[in-house]
Formats: structure tokens, sequence, C-alpha cells
């Protein structure tokens, strides 16, 4: 099939969304489909307030038209909600074209989290947005029951998958004793450096040896000043963020509105057992309580300890469990399905 996927993350943006797209699409080329994806980078764009390091498109309607045409695509999947997926949206609609999106980000709790109150408005615009697509794939099955509850309809789940020959245990560990001068237990987080990913709850705990954060974002300064005691590396890629993962003791995931954690599996890949709070994401993707791969539920602090007693080898099976190839054919079976739906 001749696939094409709008997203209004791409690179260079560094988050969830771009690499399961990136990822997505290089397990779908390898089956033979051609996979076009269009995003910020072809048009032109302006910083998105308070986030800077994301990019909003101008007016993209007559370009994105144009190149949806040239494209010619088989099938059409709207990845997020943003200006492009709008004015995809808007082209599908108008064309009589049967479309499927995909559900990746809580930007109503996000939205909470940045001015301090909730509104109904991003809910109802969100199901508006979904509500004409063919069928949503959503990344985790609560994520699916509450999104359901909430109205939306059509749902289907499509899960992620992890790179195992780039993030296994073996990979060329930094030595953070040696580099950074700190002691362990190394307890480490990747990813956005912002206010909806709770880090607070994490850096704020009374816990043994260093807390290590990977990753940048518009609440970094303000986070290194108020806990002196935590390194922030900044961004790591390759073979550096699999290092960064494979040194560490334990792997902590302080997010309540993440809709599943690819680093999750990075982590567990790398053979380093995870602490989580018990939400959406991970409790889609870790035992219950306490395990060999880790620990999740109310207390953080207690999750934390619990996973230093975790078993590396049980992490990286674990993580076997979950592979982009078995993404790509669940996302190929919801694009069949939703062409066979606009058929009947």
């Amino acid at each position: 099939m001749r696939i094409l996927m709008v997203s209004d993350a791409w690179y260079p943006q560094v988050n969830g969304v771009v690499r399961t797209v990136s990822r997505l699409r290089d397990a779908l080329e390898a089956t033979g489909h051609t996979v076009e994806i269009i995003g910020p980078h072809l048009f032109r764009t302006v910083p998105c307030p308070t986030y800077p390091e994301i990019r909003l498109c101008i007016l993209p309607g007559r370009r994105l038209d144009r190149l949806i045409e040239a494209f010619r695509p088989d099938a059409i999947h709207i990845v997020t909600e943003g200006p492009l997926g709008l004015a995809a949206r808007r082209w599908a609609i108008r064309h009589g074209r049967c479309f499927t999106s995909s559900f990746h980000t809580r930007f109503p709790e996000y939205i909470r989290a940045r001015i301090g109150f909730s509104t109904p408005l991003p809910y109802r615009f969100l199901r508006w947005f979904h509500g004409a697509a063919a069928l949503t794939l959503v990344p985790t099955a609560s994520l699916l029951e509450e999104l359901r509850e909430r109205g939306f309809a059509h749902l289907e789940c499509w899960t992620r998958g992890v790179d195992a020959d780039r993030f296994h245990p073996d990979a060329a560990a930094v030595d953070w004793r040696v580099r950074y001068d700190i002691r362990g237990p190394y307890l480490l987080y990747v990813g956005r450096v912002a206010v909806e990913k709770n880090l607070e709850a994490f850096l704020s705990l009374d816990l043994p040896g260093t807390r290590i954060v990977v990753g940048d974002g518009p609440d970094r300064v303000a986070l290194a000043a108020r806990y002196p005691g935590v390194l922030f590396t900044g961004y790591l890629t390759g073979a550096d963020l699999a290092a960064a993962y494979a040194a560490s003791d334990v792997f902590v995931f302080p997010s309540l509105t993440d809709t599943f954690g690819l680093v999750i599996l990075e982590a567990l890949a790398c053979g380093v057992p995870v602490a989580a709070f018990d939400v959406t994401g991970p409790r889609d993707i870790l035992p219950p309580g306490v395990s060999s791969v880790g620990a999740i539920g109310p207390d953080l602090r207690r999750n934390i300890l619990a996973a230093l007693r975790g078993d590396r080898a049980a992490c990286r099976a674990h993580a076997a469990r979950f592979t982009w190839e078995a993404c790509a054919r669940m996302f190929l079976d919801a694009l069949t399905r939703a062409q066979n739906m606009s058929v009947r």
C-alpha cells in the first residue's frame, strides 16, 4: 500500500510520537509498503507558546492538499490533532476519503498541569476530531476504556515496540561514577523535562544514590536550580542513550499523564527494572505490584526501593514481548479494516 501519515510531531522534535512514527515507517517499508510522512518540516512554522521546541504550522491547507494529491495514498493516517492533522482531516472529509487517526497525548491533562484548572472543552474537541475517523488507534487497553467512558467511539488497541538490538543490557555502559563523580545506586529518568511529566514527585524524594535526568524541556533550568544534587545530562540519543540505560540500577517513570511510555520498554530491554505509579502506560506494560521487572503502586519511593531488587534478565525477557514488527502488523490490520468499512 501507499500509506500517508500526517503528523504535527516530527524531527527534530524528541518525543514518543516521533519515535513511534519513525519506527513504524521503518517496519512498514521493510515489508514492501511505501510510506510518506508529512510533518512540520515541510511548512512555515512558529514556536508553540510555552514550549518553543515544538513548531506549529501556519496555514498548511493548500500546500498540504498538493502534497496529498501528489502522493496518491491508498490509506491516510492522521497521527496528531494539531494544525496539520486538522488540515488533513478537512481534506479527507472534503474528498470523501476514509482515514484512521491515533490518540497519543492527553492534551487536556497537559493543559490542566500548565494552567492549574480543567475544562471540558479539550475533550470535546478531541471527540469531535476523532469522531470522523473510521478507527482511532489507542496505545493501551486501559486508555481505550477511559476514552470509551468519555464518549469516544470506533477505538482499537495498537501497542508499541522496542528496538532490542539498540537497547540491550550489554550496551557499552557509561561509568557514572568516573564521568560525573557520583555514587550509586543510579536512579534514571529519560524524557521531557516539563511540568506534565510530574518529575518533582521523583526529584523531591529522599533516596539513596544519585538521581539522573536525561532529556530537556521548559522546566530544566528551574528544576536544576531547585535540586542541585540531581544530574541533568540534557538529551542523549543512539548509543549514548542505550549506555545511560544499561549503566543505571532503576528506571523511574513518575508521569501520571502519559498514554504509553516507550522509555519503559527501552529501559527494560537494557535490563533495568522500572518504578512507576499504577496508571495508564505502566499498568499496561508491567505486572501489578512488585515483580522481578519492577514495581508499580501509589508510593513511588517504595516502588523505587523495591525495583532495586529486580532481575535484569527478567526485564530483558519482558521487553522482548513488544516488537515494532508486531506494532506494524496491528497498524496494517487496522488500515485494512478501515478501508473495508468505508467500502461497505
